[in-house]
């Protein structure tokens, strides 16, 4: 990873992570590198996200980009779904009540959406509503995983779970979005935990931290409101 966290090695962490993730010798070891590697990285997207001004949640720097606003929003329902459902077992944090707090029209991942719909979406989202909607999330993943048993790494999504997702809208029926139950479907908890809440979450930081960059630069930018 070229700009987010530089210096502190996550992706270097995030290795070692997986190498001894299903290591049941090491289970205990894996699941505290877990927790230091996600609050650490949430830490530091934190003091990024606090240096962001107001217009710079909704800015496309290219015709390749998001916004920053869409990545936090797409990063964050991913990480509920993912650890709420298929690793805790139990319910997204996202309900109705968080859907009008965040002033948003829809409850997906926000992976199929087209850039009008993107821009749409940064400019009415309530960003304090949607960074506390992602502390909660955090602090959800970190209780979760606390609380995880030797043989719970290997533990098979559940179809169940699966399909709750379906159900619940955290997909849609578009090619750019359902792909995602079918990649989760096949992982354990412990590839759940590789991805989501850790690498996936690693690599949309990074483009936020580009994004940031390019803006602050004064460069041109594809689409701003």
């Amino acid at each position: 990873m070229r700009y987010f966290g530089y210096g502190i090695g996550f992706s270097e962490q995030h290795k070692e992570l997986g190498r001894i993730i299903r290591d049941k010798d090491r289970f205990e070891e894996a699941k505290q590198m877990f927790l230091s590697f996600h609050s650490s990285l949430n830490f530091e997207a934190d003091k990024l996200l606090k240096e962001l001004a107001p217009q710079e949640w909704t800015i496309m720097p290219t015709v390749k980009d998001e916004t920053i606003a869409w990545s936090i929003w797409h990063i964050t329902r991913i990480e509920d779904l993912t650890v709420g459902i298929l690793v805790g077992g139990d319910r997204q944090i996202f309900d109705q009540q968080q859907k009008e707090k965040l002033n948003v029209a829809i409850v997906d991942t926000g992976n199929a959406l087209s850039d009008d719909e993107i821009m749409n979406l940064s400019e009415s989202i309530n960003i304090h509503s949607l960074l506390d909607y992602r502390a909660a999330v955090i602090k959800r993943t970190q209780n979760i995983v606390r609380e995880l048993s030797t043989n719970d790494m290997r533990r098979k999504v559940s179809p169940d779970g699966i399909e709750k997702i379906r159900a619940e809208g955290g997909v849609t029926a578009q090619e750019e979005s359902v792909w995602l139950l079918d990649y989760w479907g096949k992982k354990d908890v412990a590839g759940i935990l590789l991805m989501p809440p850790t690498r996936h979450t690693l690599i949309h930081l990074n483009d936020c931290e580009r994004w940031k960059e390019h803006i602050s630069a004064g460069k041109k930018v594809f689409r701003t409101n």
